[in-house]
């Protein structure tokens, strides 16, 4: 077997974190590499649940992907922290480009973002931080933020539909505003909680939610990355030149299940879903689109060998 130290150094450095994110492309190339990189890792991770080589559970984001990479990339990675959730998948990539630690992690590898330990929903990588408890990584956003108020950097924390109905993100969204915390709540509406549609536990505008609190709300109902992208560069120099809280709301479809055989949506649902495909809707407008599919998925299957070659972690 070889070295940790050898498969770390060939897992990548800042310049291999770069090209897998694409930043050396155009931004339309760029963005559609990590959309792509992003659905060929999730899938990847679903076919390895499959044959039990994975520790744990698995949530994937698919056709969520617009929602990171539009995101993200209106941040400035190197200041901003960025805190997710139980389908952190997609924020994690656009935000590390760390494919080989993701399956490491998850497959319980000492080569791992947490060597091993941490599994699907706990990642912790520079200034990225997931939870699997909803509601909970709201506090801890704005406690973070407040403490990074000072640098000039802005905290954004992914949350979803379901998690509007958790009192800690009521308190957190008050005292984010009674601070003046920096700190920008996205929040990714695909409709359902588990199984579970939004209509028969949520009641009023889900878009408009931080507004008693005096709190700015942007909003976007569709699948456009570039779209995203804008609005929530407003969002975020909004939350950076004010130092004020923001709410950016994203109506958005999860494709796959919740995680992975637990899909109780109609087939008509589901075929909803599917014709909001983000990646479609950017491939059209990528000449090379066919060159970058080949490059994502050679990144997923040297990143798979490269997790598979890592010692299991121990204790």
């Amino acid at each position: 077997m070889r070295g940790l130290a050898e498969l770390a150094a060939k897992a990548g450095s800042r310049d291999d974190e770069n090209a897998v994110l694409g930043l050396d492309l155009s931004q339309a190339e760029q963005f559609y590499q990590q959309m792509v990189l992003i659905r060929y890792a999730e899938e990847r991770l679903l076919d390895l649940f499959s044959t039990g080589a994975l520790n744990g559970t698995t949530h994937t984001s698919i056709g969520q992907e617009a929602n990171a990479v539009g995101v993200i990339n209106a941040l400035d990675r190197s200041l901003d922290t960025v805190w997710s959730h139980h389908r952190c998948h997609g924020h994690f990539i656009a935000y590390s480009g760390q494919v080989a630690s993701l399956f490491a992690e998850v497959m319980g590898r000492t080569l791992g973002v947490c060597r091993g330990r941490g599994g699907s929903q706990h990642l912790c990588y520079r200034n990225f931080y997931s939870n699997g408890i909803q509601g909970g990584i709201a506090p801890l956003a704005v406690g973070s933020a407040l403490g990074d108020r000072a640098k000039g950097a802005v905290t954004v924390v992914f949350i979803g539909d379901g998690t509007t109905g958790e009192g800690a993100l009521y308190e957190s969204l008050n005292m984010a505003a009674v601070w003046n915390v920096p700190v920008l709540f996205v929040l990714e509406d695909n409709g359902i909680a588990q199984t579970t549609p939004k209509e028969l536990t949520l009641a009023g505008a889900l878009d408009r939610r931080a507004e008693p609190f005096g709190i700015r709300s942007f909003a976007y109902d569709g699948a456009d990355v570039m779209d995203i992208h804008a609005l929530a560069s407003d969002a975020v120099r909004y939350v950076r030149h004010e130092s004020r809280p923001a709410w950016l709301y994203i109506r958005t479809e999860r494709i796959g299940p919740h995680s992975k055989g637990d899909d109780t949506r109609s087939p008509e649902r589901i075929a909803a879903a599917r014709a909001r495909d983000p990646l479609p809707i950017l491939r059209s407008r990528v000449a090379n689109a066919a060159d970058i599919e080949s490059r994502c998925m050679a990144i997923v299957d040297s990143a798979v060998s490269l997790a598979q070659q890592a010692p299991i972690a121990r204790g």
